[in-house]
């Protein structure tokens, strides 16, 4: 979709000006925000904590995904560790590409994932399009991370990131843990799975929407300048191209 121009901003309209103080008058807000930080941090860590608490669900249905090597059950996919990370890419049968916002996240996975296997975490990419749409997307993006299809399966529906026929003739949806009005035929997600030594697969987390942001590490580095994120409110990712497009401008 083409994002209409809009004049050039000013730093004046850009941002409000703070005062300029001295750098004793600097540190002494600089302090007073350094305490507010470790708040934060130390509620993260508790929220982390109850994240790590929350009760399972076993997984009873099977599901079968196209993979680069083959057909896989969910139970596959964790490639021979205990916990799995399943990111939701919105990317449904027929489309000509991926959406845009999951490829601004896709563009963070590669570099946790070298890391993410020395921590007994897999990390997969799903989504319902055919598996040969997601290869020849995935190479255009040069990514790295195993993609598989769930065409012809339940699995999106049944973590609520592709809507059924049912909810499309209501014209509503269940996501991020509420009914709302129908926004789209795919949304964006992250789904975590544990299994245990006698193989069975245990759902244990999902999150949708904002719960998404952690993944995106060039929001983090945004946040920390004066401009921050620099969004319009009512259309947060409208300035958010493919990194193939940038110097389209697209």
């Amino acid at each position: 979709m083409k994002i209409a121009e809009s004049e050039p901003k000013t730093e004046a309209t850009q941002m409000n000006h703070p005062k300029i103080v001295s750098e004793t008058e600097w540190l002494v807000a600089r302090k007073d925000l350094l305490t507010r930080e470790k708040e934060l941090t130390r509620f993260r860590d508790e929220v982390s904590r109850h994240r790590r608490e929350l009760p399972w669900v076993k997984v009873e249905k099977e599901y079968l995904f196209d993979g680069p090597d083959g057909k896989e059950t969910l139970s596959d996919l964790f490639d021979g560790r205990s916990q799995l990370i399943v990111y939701h890419f919105m990317f449904g049968p027929g489309w000509e590409e991926g959406c845009q916002s999951c490829s601004y996240l896709a563009d963070h996975f590669d570099g946790a994932n070298w890391h993410l296997p020395h921590r007994d975490v897999t990390f997969v990419v799903v989504s319902r399009a055919p598996l040969s749409e997601l290869e020849t997307y995935k190479k255009r993006m040069g990514w790295r991370f195993k993609w598989v299809s769930s065409h012809g399966n339940d699995f999106n529906f049944d973590y609520h990131v592709s809507t059924t026929e049912k909810e499309k003739a209501k014209e509503e949806m269940f996501y991020n843990y509420e009914t709302a009005g129908l926004i789209g035929d795919e949304m964006p997600g992250l789904s975590v799975f544990y299994k245990d030594k006698n193989g069975d697969v245990f759902h244990t987390y999902s999150t949708y929407a904002r719960g998404l942001d952690t993944l995106v590490g060039t929001y983090n580095f945004l946040d920390l300048v004066p401009k921050g994120r620099d969004e319009d409110r009512d259309s947060t990712m409208d300035w958010v191209r493919r990194h193939d497009d940038y110097e389209k401008g697209a």
